[in-house]
């Protein structure tokens, strides 16, 4: 089933946000939820309105792009448009989808956007259904399936990440929080800000480590708490 990425538009020029809003409003699997010429506002957007996306402007008052993302890079997927090309190497090095360079056409922006296209998850039609997903691989037009019930856990590793399976890797030009965003969210949990795990398939854990298939997988500390409420409401 396909999904609707929730957008929010973060500019300090109307006529930016306004020729942003009408290339968004072209495009399927993206819904505008809103627009600000102000970072802080940005932020409460953020918090309040389930957001998956964000358009960022880097030149901003009270707060820069680059400053803003620090706070939200873990919260939601982030593209940059700015005017600035010698930002481009510092907003890839805070794990950004794309870096849009004004002015840009409608084609650039695309080319953008499919990078976080939300995956389709098939529904095998064998006797035993088995929920699966097609995997982005290099290429165009190349994709690899896998059974989601067979992921062990995903590592992000920069701006693409590693779906780990029993025999396997699968390596995928896409974000972790994208990746997050796909899988159910019953069956897998983020640990770290580098890896999101399937609860299944842990073997054990300790205060400082998640172990499957006899790896040891870190816990971050902001992901600790909420991980350990999940497996004490599993324990015997």
């Amino acid at each position: 089933m396909s999904k609707t990425l929730r957008c929010l538009i973060v500019d300090d020029e109307p006529p930016a946000i306004r020729l942003l809003e009408n290339y968004v409003s072209k495009v399927s699997f993206l819904e505008l939820t809103a627009t600000t010429t102000k970072a802080l506002e940005a932020l409460q957007h953020i918090e309040s309105k389930n957001i998956d996306l964000v358009f960022l402007d880097i030149q901003m008052p009270d707060l820069s792009g680059i400053q803003l993302s620090k706070i939200i890079k873990d919260k939601v997927l982030i593209i940059f448009t700015t005017a600035y090309p010698q930002f481009a190497l510092e907003g890839y090095d805070l794990n950004a989808v794309d870096y849009l360079l004004k002015p840009f056409e409608f084609e650039r922006f695309y080319q953008a956007v499919l990078k976080v296209k939300p995956t389709t998850i098939d529904i095998d039609a064998s006797s035993s259904t088995k929920e699966s997903l097609f995997i982005k691989t290099d290429g165009k037009n190349n994709y690899e399936k896998a059974y989601i019930d067979e992921i062990l856990y995903v590592e992000g590793l920069k701006n693409y990440a590693a779906i780990h399976l029993p025999n396997k890797q699968i390596i995928t030009y896409s974000t972790l929080k994208h990746i997050e965003n796909t899988l159910p969210k019953s069956r897998f949990i983020k640990i770290h800000k580098s890896y999101i795990v399937a609860i299944n398939h842990i073997q054990k854990t300790d205060s400082l480590h998640v172990y499957i298939n006899d790896k040891a997988l870190p816990i971050g500390d902001t992901y600790r708490k909420a991980f350990f409420e999940i497996i004490a409401k599993k324990k015997l």
